[in-house]
């Protein structure tokens, strides 16, 4: 018969899931749960730029990203606590339409 002691059986090792918190509530959630945003330097036509935040589902897009649940309360919660600049680091005047019209398409598709 083996001896219990030497004979360690281990589980085998799950890779954590990544946890990420939304920048509009704050809670904390699986980042496979939220949406990643980024900033994106967009030229106006009168030579000024604006900064678009735009949704990034894939999770591609270069540059500092930060999360949000998909909802239009988290959205509004960011946007009245001023969180999306501060999360992304950037400043000046932003432009979170692109990420309005996908919160309101992506509940029409659900």
């Amino acid at each position: 018969m083996p001896d219990r002691t030497t004979e360690q059986h281990q589980a085998p090792r799950r890779r954590a899931a990544p946890v990420r918190t939304c920048i509009g509530c704050r809670k904390r959630e699986l980042a496979v749960d939220l949406l990643r945003i980024v900033a994106r330097d967009r030229e106006t036509g009168d030579g000024s730029h604006v900064i678009e935040i735009v949704p990034d589902p894939r999770r591609r897009l270069p540059g500092r990203g930060a999360w949000l649940h998909p909802l239009s309360a988290c959205l509004r919660a960011a946007e009245r606590r001023r969180a999306i600049g501060r999360a992304l680091r950037v400043s000046g005047h932003l432009d979170i339409s692109a990420l309005e019209h996908y919160l309101e398409n992506r509940h029409e598709h659900s």
